[in-house]
């Protein structure tokens, strides 16, 4: 009689609907990057959505392996969920192994959003646009310093920038875009490409000084700003945010999942807010995402060995 009632007790708590209890979505980063306040003006919306609490738990370092790592080996519920950015698919060509696979170790949920991504400088540096900044950084070779998240799109942005305009910079790596961020704005690095979700807020403030735009066109934040490529042509860089699960997550949670933050992404005051921020909305379905991948992953493997970089 107790056995049957246990197992009575244990397929009831099976069959609970999704979700049940809190989510977690890591963030492979630091505090105070794109993604970080990205996951968190989304959190209060999710959890309104889902009826459970939705954590934000930052786990940077190591290029964002660290905390993709710890969702890779996550059970495969969809109570532990990864936000990831375009050093998921930059990694596998800056390192010769990863712990996980960055395909088959996950379940692809959703591209929530595009962001554009701009080069900006601390306000002593006197330049005011991209022909300005490359004049100067050929004047005085290896003194300029740029601050960047290691690994990430705006590192290799950085590279593109030096190899295209034929500049001698220094590409300094952090652990994380926040602190990247925070050092430029103290003065202690010269410059750095950043998401404008990021760095929007210090442009206003008059803290940075943005110069270029680095995506294919001018940014509605910043239409007075040229696009970097205006003054380099062919040059373009921006960068994704993608939800992920384990791999093994069912498919029925896969699509709640998907449905909820689609829900989220699309109430009206989170599209103007991210809008402002130069945040595109996507919500794309898992399908899209797992065709997206892998030609993302094989993009980047050709900017990466055109641009020399590699994980130390």
């Amino acid at each position: 009689m107790t056995l049957s009632v246990l197992l009575a007790a244990a397929g009831s708590a099976h069959a609970q609907p999704f979700p049940s209890k809190p989510i977690r979505i890591v963030v492979p980063a630091v505090p105070g990057g794109g993604t970080d306040i990205l996951a968190r003006l989304l959190s209060p919306k999710l959890s309104e959505v889902f009826g459970q609490t939705v954590i934000v738990d930052n786990r940077g370092g190591a290029f964002t392996n660290i905390g993709t790592e710890i969702v890779a080996r996550s059970v495969p519920d969809g109570y532990t969920l990864l936000i990831a950015t375009t050093p998921h698919a930059i990694n596998p060509s800056l390192f010769a192994k990863l712990p996980f696979d960055p395909l088959k170790d996950f379940s692809m949920i959703s591209q929530l959003a595009l962001t554009q991504t701009v080069l900006v400088v601390h306000p002593s540096l006197p330049v005011k646009n991209v022909p300005e900044f490359i004049a100067l950084a050929k004047a005085q070779p290896g003194q300029l310093t740029a601050g960047t998240a290691g690994g990430n799109s705006a590192f290799l942005a950085v590279e593109m920038l030096r190899s295209m305009a034929k500049i001698d910079v220094l590409n300094i790596p952090y652990k994380g875009a926040g602190q990247a961020l925070n050092d430029t704005v103290a003065g202690h690095v010269q410059f750095q490409v950043n998401t404008l979700l990021a760095a929007l807020p210090f442009i206003q403030a008059g803290r940075l000084r943005a110069i270029g735009v680095c995506g294919a066109k001018r940014a509605a934040a910043l239409p007075n700003v040229a696009t970097v490529a205006e003054t380099i042509k062919g040059f373009e860089s921006s960068g994704w945010y993608a939800l992920m699960g384990a791999a093994g997550t069912p498919r029925d949670v896969v699509l709640k999942i998907h449905e909820g933050f689609s829900k989220a992404l699309h109430t009206p005051e989170i599209t103007k807010r991210l809008a402002e921020m130069g945040v595109d909305v996507l919500a794309g379905s898992p399908d899209e995402l797992t065709r997206l991948m892998p030609r993302e992953i094989a993009k980047w493997a050709v900017v990466v060995k055109s641009s020399g970089a590699k994980a130390e």
